[in-house]
């Protein structure tokens, strides 16, 4: 397969393989913390019960970005047929990008923001890009 193909394909999977990742950790969070009375794909029911969220409704948000980003940036790594760290940090922005479109759309306590944009994206795309390295 040429090595464009396969990159082309490496971020592809990646960025699907850690979408599929994150909505099962945040489909799981909520039946473990179900967020009762509101409709969870009404984002400004969403919007407006934010602020009186308890922690516990933030753990597996940011574990489904973190685990989400690291997954997909590992596959897209393992796939890649060069620059591997390349693509696992290309995944990294990608959910980057998408998690501060989601804070713009739906406003997340300033704590949860900052842990979240600043742990979960780019620092675990590193880590799985280096992971995947190690592998070879």
């Amino acid at each position: 397969m040429s090595p464009i193909i396969k990159n082309i394909l490496a971020v592809v999977v990646g960025f699907i393989f850690g979408s599929v990742v994150n909505m099962g950790l945040i489909k799981a969070g909520h039946a473990l913390f179900p967020i009762t009375g509101i409709d969870l794909n009404d984002m400004s029911a969403l919007a407006a019960i934010m602020p009186t969220l308890e922690f516990k409704h933030f753990i597996f948000p940011f574990l489904a970005h973190a685990l989400g980003t690291f997954a997909g940036a590992f596959l897209a790594a393992i796939i890649a047929a060069n620059h591997k760290m390349k693509f696992a940090l290309a995944i990294g922005l990608l959910f980057l990008a998408g998690g501060i479109s989601i804070i713009f759309m739906l406003p997340s306590p300033a704590w949860f923001t900052i842990v979240d944009l600043v742990g979960a994206y780019i620092p675990m795309a590193y880590l799985a890009g280096k992971s995947a390295v190690k592998k070879k």
